[in-house]
């Protein structure tokens, strides 16, 4: 696939450090979030708005500094090394984000947490654009993505279900609107708990040039 390292359009492309052992979350702060873990062990954070306040503290000035925007940040536990996975975007909205963009601020990220041993064991940090199946965790995210077929997921059952797939028709208000199947569907963006777009292939991602 064409393209150069310094643009990666709409593809996922990461940097990934390994860190060593420190020390992130305060004793009550690790025992609530312990609590919120799953059946295996894995924390996932897929909402801009859950961001542990200590990490976008920490993180969102540095991202800004680079004028990106942080779009996610996903604490992954479980067995050592625990995977702390950081979305970047432009204010743009489009993706492209460079792999160096992404190298530079990977290591600032590195430096701060490490200095401030916020993480209590080995640790691995990924600092990566979107993606083609990119995931919108704010409401600015929703709004650019009208139009796409999307997948959300609610907290909580809405008109008796949780799952929707199918075209953004609109996102006004705070109100995402989605088309399932011809039946139109009102989602709050309080009740989102997860979201992405779907990215269909087409013939020009198989050209030459690849996707732009």
């Amino acid at each position: 696939m064409a393209g150069s390292d310094s643009e990666v359009g709409r593809l996922d492309r990461l940097f990934i450090f390994w860190r060593g052992k420190s020390d992130f979350f305060e004793p009550g702060a690790r025992r609530v979030a312990s609590a919120a873990r799953g059946a295996a062990g894995i924390e996932q954070q897929v909402m801009y708005r859950d961001i542990p306040e200590e990490l976008r503290r920490l993180i969102e000035p540095i991202v800004m500094d680079h004028g990106l925007e942080l779009v996610d940040v996903a604490l992954h536990r479980g067995r050592s090394p625990w995977l702390l996975r950081v979305t970047l975007d432009t204010p743009e909205g489009d993706g492209r984000v460079s792999v160096e963009r992404c190298a530079e601020v990977s290591r600032e990220i590195g430096t701060q947490l490490d200095a401030g041993d916020f993480v209590p064991c080995a640790y691995r940090l990924e600092v990566s654009s979107p993606g083609l199946d990119r995931v919108l965790a704010r409401e600015v995210d929703f709004a650019r993505a009208c139009g796409e077929e999307v997948s959300v997921e609610t907290r909580r059952p809405l008109d008796g279900r949780r799952r929707f797939r199918g075209v953004l028709l609109g996102f006004e208000e705070e109100i995402a609107r989605i088309s399932v199947d011809g039946r139109e569907f009102r989602v709050p963006f309080a009740e989102v708990a997860k979201a992405n777009s779907i990215y269909r292939f087409s013939s020009a991602d198989f050209s030459e040039k690849g996707p732009r």
